[in-house]
């Protein structure tokens, strides 16, 4: 718990000083040191599979993934309403005030003292390994059905164990479109409407990411688990990875609405398409824990996530990049402007959906 301890503080107080940052380098530092610190994401997704029965593991992996999910839906959405507050409420703060002084601190300290409750909450965590030293629980017996000759599979380096690597190469396919959608998606929307984009301004934008996250919270814990029931996380994937395409592709159209009518597509689509990636998201982060047993399960899913960080470093990025390309082409002859990235977005969506298919995907045996 000290070690997790440790981890959560640093992560607290990088991002504080983030928003405290008046310099390019200080601020490239500080999130380089924000995301090499924090490992916490492996060991939960761990502990979401090891705190329940068999039953409830794709209830509980969803539940994470529905945290992780709505944290990059409502973390800019966070951003768009509390960044530069003297702007955007000169009646609430004064330009002499220190977020006149550091415009970009009021939603980091917010999302920090958020951080501080749920690390004094985490004291109250029940330690799991405690629970499977003595007696035979629901999980054992699950483990004991999933998992071949015990004693060879916890020898077996997990970088030999095709199953995982493939699974986690889909997973991490999947993670760098879905952080260059959430890149390339803001920039759209608050681009001039001269260059393909809707003119939105920050804060609505903010919002529109606000309902998509509110929409992912209804989903993930009322509706993914009867998904899941049904399809099965390999073919929930694959569906949601064809529903993805339409969606994405139908965005640069939308340049020519306005009103009610732009709302409700642009709406509805950023709740659809965020609905669909986490149900991606969710599937493959199943795949990877049954591909291994209880005992290597945090190795696992740190591999998982450390070659996750590294395809969505390379995104933003990318993203932005593109983006910018794009919008210097827009009287071309083939997918002019916007309908280019879009359509490098889909093509990235049809690579993850062809990994989900063998040769490459091996299933997990209790998935064939």
């Amino acid at each position: 718990f000290l070690t997790r301890l440790r981890i959560y503080t640093f992560s607290i107080v990088l991002n504080t000083l983030f928003g405290l940052s008046v310099k390019y380098w200080m601020a490239v530092t500080t999130r380089f040191l924000l995301g090499a610190l924090n490992g916490l994401l492996a060991p939960i997704k761990a502990y979401s599979i090891e705190v329940c029965r068999a039953e409830h593991q794709a209830l509980g992996l969803s539940i994470v993934s529905t945290a992780w999910g709505i944290g990059l839906v409502v973390g800019p959405a966070i951003g768009g309403y509390l960044a530069q507050p003297v702007k955007q409420y000169p009646h609430l703060f004064h330009e002499k005030s220190i977020f006149g002084r550091f415009p970009y601190l009021l939603p980091c300290l917010c999302i920090s003292l958020f951080a501080l409750l749920v690390l004094i909450s985490c004291i109250w965590l029940p330690e799991t390994l405690h629970k499977h030293k003595g007696l035979e629980t629901g999980v054992e017996a699950a483990e004991a059905s999933t998992t071949q000759g015990s004693a060879e599979s916890h020898k077996k380096s997990l970088f030999r164990n095709w199953p995982l690597m493939s699974s986690i190469i889909t997973y991490c396919v999947f993670s760098l479109h879905d952080t260059a959608y959430s890149e390339i998606f803001s920039l759209w929307t608050v681009s001039d409407r001269k260059y393909g984009g809707l003119s939105f301004s920050s804060k609505d934008v903010g919002q529109v990411l606000a309902v998509a996250g509110a929409s992912l919270l209804v989903y993930q814990l009322f509706i993914y688990r009867w998904v899941d029931k049904i399809l099965g996380p390999i073919n929930s994937t694959r569906i949601a990875s064809v529903l993805s395409i339409p969606i994405i592709a139908a965005y640069p159209f939308m340049t020519h609405l306005s009103g009610i009518r732009l709302g409700v597509a642009l709406y509805s689509a950023a709740m659809i398409k965020s609905v669909l990636a986490i149900t991606i998201i969710t599937g493959t982060s199943l795949l990877q824990n049954k591909a291994v047993p209880q005992g290597q399960r945090g190795a696992a899913n740190g591999i998982a996530t450390t070659a996750m960080s590294l395809f969505k470093a390379v995104a933003p990025a990318g993203a932005g990049v593109l983006f910018s390309w794009a919008q210097k082409r827009q009287h071309a002859a083939f997918f002019p402007g916007d309908q280019m990235v879009f359509l490098l977005l889909n093509l990235t969506e049809v690579i993850g959906l062809m990994l989900t298919f063998k040769p490459f995907l091996a299933v997990p045996q209790q998935y064939k």
